[in-house]
């Protein structure tokens, strides 16, 4: 009799044993799984937080890219004390500016007068490029608006050096990275 209670509790013993090991080898197997998704998700949000990187890196670098080529433009188009500075502008900008041919014939026009002689060198026109201050803002995702209040300093025989400020409203290409399109509007 000894034996046989000694028996069932060894069996009762081996029975909850195996019932306990089946159990945690379950739990084992559920903690496995959720390590795994746990892992998958932090790669998932590596690559996320990467692919975000990647954008505000692209985004800032065509940001400040499109800022300096409107500012650049300002430069050059706003610089001349003769008719050979005046006539050298857009080669100076050429390579930054993909206008269409009538916005460019409009903007680089040629100096002269009704009679084919300088403007600029007839009145003595000057102009010279003092500072800006450049703002950007995105249209799509191929296109960022820039504008830039630009001081630029003109004068003439006979007229005394004046300040002017002049609005310059430009439209930046991400894809070919030139300026597409341009308008001046003149604040004071």
């Amino acid at each position: 009799m000894k034996n046989r209670v000694l028996l069932s509790i060894m069996g009762l013993f081996l029975v909850s044993l195996g019932i306990t090991m089946s159990i945690t080898n379950h739990k084992r197997s559920q903690i496995a799984e959720v390590r795994k998704e746990v892992s998958q998700v932090k790669k998932l949000q590596k690559h996320v937080t990467t692919q975000i990187d990647n954008l505000q890196t692209t985004y800032n670098a065509n940001d400040a890219t499109a800022k300096r080529k409107l500012l650049e433009f300002a430069t050059a188009y706003y610089t001349f004390s003769s008719q050979a500075d005046y006539d050298k502008r857009f080669n100076q900008v050429s390579d930054i500016l993909s206008l269409p041919s009538e916005q460019r014939n409009k903007l680089f026009d040629s100096g002269l007068d009704a009679t084919g002689g300088s403007r600029i060198d007839n009145l003595g026109l000057t102009s010279e490029y003092q500072t800006a201050t450049g703002y950007t803002s995105d249209i799509d995702d191929q296109t960022i608006e820039s504008l830039a209040t630009v001081i630029v300093e003109t004068s003439g025989t006979s007229q005394k050096s004046i300040n002017q400020t002049v609005l310059l409203h430009g439209w930046f290409d991400i894809k070919t990275q030139k300026l597409t399109s341009i308008k001046i509007n003149s604040i004071s």
